[in-house]
């Protein structure tokens, strides 16, 4: 569960990066379309719960 977290944060920036990771143009890509989708779910939760409190 933590690797969960760990990657999380370095999909996001928070978190150290890995100095063995392959560093290549579709891997970028593929982090950068995760962090899309991470982003969008966390707005998502927040919209979610905010909608919630109101009722």
């Amino acid at each position: 569960m933590k690797s969960i977290w760990q990657q999380i944060l370095r999909y996001l920036y928070i978190g150290k990066k890995d100095p063995s990771a392959p560093k290549t143009r579709y891997v970028a890509m593929m982090h950068g379309m995760n962090r899309i989708s991470i982003l969008l779910f966390i707005i998502a939760l927040i919209i979610m719960i905010i909608r919630l409190l109101r009722h």
